[in-house]
C-alpha cells in the first residue's frame, strides 16, 4: 500500500481550528506531510503550548487519516511549538463570507441614540421588501438583539457544512441571528478584554453556517474603538450606516464615528447618517412635532460631511414597546413607523446598489500599526 500525499492533505482540510474559522492546512498548522509507502509523517505547528490542544490535535490527524485515507496507515506527528508575536491591533484575522452580497456595518458614536433599534427594523424592513437578511450582533458587552427579536433563551445549533462543524445561526421573523447574547445568561456580564471579545467575534463571523444573504448587517457597540477595528481587519464592509439623535453631544460624537470610517487607515465607504429620535407627534395632535433634541442635526451634519442623508425617525412610542416584547415596530402593518423604515431603507439600498456601481469591492483592512487611528497622526 503506498499512501498518497495529495489524499492526506485533503482529509486534513476538515479538521477545523477553533476559534479561527480556517482548517488545520489552510491555517498553516500542517507544516508538512511526508509519506514513505505505508507510512505518514506529519509536521505540525502549534502556537499554544497547552497539552490537550495538541493531544487533541494529534488525537483528530490520526483519526481523521485512519477514516478517510487508510485504516492500516502508520502515523508519525512531529509537533513543534511557536508562541506568536504579541499583535499590535486587535487578533481579529478574515476573509470574505461565501455566499453573502452585501455587508453593512451600522454604528454610532456614542450609546443610547437606539442604533440597535434602527438595525433591527432595518432588518425586518429589507425581509418585507424579499431580501434575505442576517444580524451579526457585534455588541459583545451589551447584546440587544436577542431581546429585540423575543429569542432570548434560543441557543444555536451545530450543524455540518463540507465536514465542518459550524453554528446555526437563529431565525426569528425570517431574520438570521448571531449574538453573544445566545451563549450567555441574561443577568451575566462579559468582562473580556479586547482579544477575547475579538475571538468570540471571529467565530460567529467565520464559524456560522449563514447560508445565502443578501444583507449582513453588523450592530456594532458605541465608540471606535476595538471591536470596530477587529470587524473592518476580519471583513470587506461594504459600508456603514451613521446612526445619531439631533442632539449636540450625539453629533458630536457621531462625526468621529464618520471620520473613523472616511480615514485613510480605515476608508469603508460611509453610506450615509440615519437621525433617530428626530421629532415627537403627540398621538392626541398629530399635525404637531415637538423638536424635544434638537431639530435637524443628523440632517445638518450629513450635509457637512458630505454624505447621504437617509431619513428620520421619530420618537414614538411604540418603537420601544415593539422592542421590548420582542416585536421590531416595522412589522406593524399600516403604522406611521413602517412607513419611516420603508424610506429609510430604500435609501439604503439605494446608496448599496450606488456604491456597488461605482467603487471597488473593499478590502479587509490590514492594520500593521495605530498610526493613522489615533486622534494625532505619528
Amino acid at each position: 500500500m503506498k499512501l498518497d500525499r495529495k489524499e492526506i492533505l485533503k482529509a486534513l482540510e476538515t479538521i477545523t481550528i477553533a476559534g479561527e474559522g480556517k482548517n488545520m492546512v489552510e491555517s498553516g498548522a500542517i507544516a508538512n506531510v511526508i509519506t514513505f509507502g505505508d507510512e505518514v509523517v506529519v509536521d505540525l505547528v502549534l502556537h499554544l503550548p497547552a497539552m490537550h490542544i495538541r493531544k487533541r490535535a494529534e488525537d483528530d490527524i490520526i483519526k481523521t487519516i485512519h477514516k478517510l485515507v487508510s485504516p492500516d496507515a502508520k502515523i508519525k506527528i512531529n509537533v513543534k511549538v511557536e508562541t506568536p508575536q504579541k499583535p499590535q491591533s486587535p487578533e481579529i484575522k478574515g476573509n470574505t463570507i461565501p455566499g453573502i452580497k452585501n455587508i453593512v456595518a451600522v454604528a454610532s458614536g456614542k450609546g443610547g441614540v437606539g442604533k440597535s433599534t434602527v438595525t433591527a427594523n432595518l432588518a425586518v424592513t429589507l425581509t418585507k421588501m424579499g431580501f434575505s437578511v442576517g444580524i451579526l450582533d457585534a455588541d459583545i458587552y451589551g447584546p440587544s438583539m436577542p431581546i429585540m427579536f423575543d429569542v432570548e433563551s434560543a441557543k444555536p445549533l451545530s450543524v455540518v457544512v463540507d465536514g465542518k462543524s459550524k453554528m446555526k445561526p437563529i431565525e426569528s421573523y425570517d431574520v438570521k441571528i448571531l449574538s453573544i447574547g445566545f451563549f450567555t445568561s441574561p443577568s451575566q456580564a462579559v468582562i473580556w478584554r479586547g482579544p477575547m471579545a475579538s475571538k468570540a467575534l471571529n467565530q460567529m463571523i467565520f464559524d456560522a453556517d449563514w447560508g445565502e444573504l443578501d444583507f449582513l448587517l453588523i450592530d456594532l457597540p458605541p465608540g471606535t474603538g476595538d471591536i470596530h477595528l477587529s470587524i473592518v481587519q476580519a471583513l470587506p464592509i461594504t459600508g456603514v450606516v451613521v446612526v445619531s439623535t439631533p442632539q449636540a453631544v450625539a453629533l458630536a460624537d457621531a462625526k468621529k464615528g464618520v471620520s473613523m470610517f472616511m480615514s485613510e487607515a480605515i476608508n469603508v465607504p460611509v453610506l450615509g447618517i440615519i437621525e433617530n429620535m428626530a421629532y415627537f407627534t403627540p398621538e392626541e395632535l398629530p399635525e404637531n412635532k415637538y423638536y424635544i433634541f434638537g431639530k435637524e442635526g443628523a440632517k445638518n451634519l450629513a450635509e457637512d460631511l458630505n454624505v447621504p442623508f437617509l431619513g428620520e425617525v421619530p420618537v414614538v412610542q411604540s418603537i420601544r414597546e415593539a422592542g421590548d416584547f420582542g416585536r421590531p415596530a416595522a412589522l406593524q402593518s399600516g403604522s406611521v413607523i413602517e412607513t419611516v423604515f420603508q424610506e429609510i431603507t430604500r435609501n439604503v439600498v439605494r446608496e448599496v446598489v450606488s456604491r456597488n456601481a461605482n467603487l471597488p469591492v473593499t478590502e479587509a483592512v490590514k492594520i500593521t500599526t495605530m498610526a493613522g487611528c489615533a486622534a494625532v497622526k505619528k
